[in-house]
């Protein structure tokens, strides 16, 4: 029996239905169907069909499909994340990691959706995101460190 879980990423939101070698997304006309084996992805919109890979921590989704990266947040039912967990979840990598660019600087003011810090891991490049509007306070990292999970490597009032 297909699990329902609700998704989100920014201000979009999907219901998925997850069995265990597909999901489903919905609403959509065509839906999107995504067949999975391991951390391996194949997704078929309509006629069109893309390859990447998943990788899962606490409750990001990291996804790279044909060089674009993307987290997703699995949320349960209708409650919402809790705003202080959701810097640290965006904040951190998804995976162990290289620096390989540092964006801004402590001071730098930045907007939703900025790439603030380039990593890069299993030769994807993933970008850390600023999930809202803020200042950048502090950075925790350099190029060409090693970064872990729940590593948090920048703050942002």
């Amino acid at each position: 029996m297909p699990k329902r879980l609700q998704l989100a990423a920014g201000d979009q939101s999907w219901t998925a239905e997850v069995s265990a070698d597909r999901i489903v997304f919905g609403p959509g006309d065509p839906p999107v169907v995504v067949a999975r084996a391991g951390d391996r992805l194949e997704v078929t919109v309509g006629t069109e069909t893309f390859r990447g890979n998943a990788v899962v921590v606490g409750d990001l989704v990291w996804v790279s499909v044909e060089g674009e990266v993307f987290a997703i947040r699995v949320t349960h039912g209708s409650r919402r994340a809790d705003p202080s967990t959701r810097d640290h979840d965006a904040f951190t990598p998804p995976m162990s990691a290289t620096v390989v660019r540092i964006a801004v600087q402590p001071g730098d003011a930045v907007r939703d959706g900025d790439v603030l810090i380039s990593l890069e891991a299993m030769k994807m490049e993933l970008p850390i995101r600023a999930p809202r509007d803020g200042v950048v306070r502090a950075i925790h990292c350099q190029p060409g460190d090693l970064v872990h999970p729940d590593q948090v490597l920048l703050d942002l009032d």
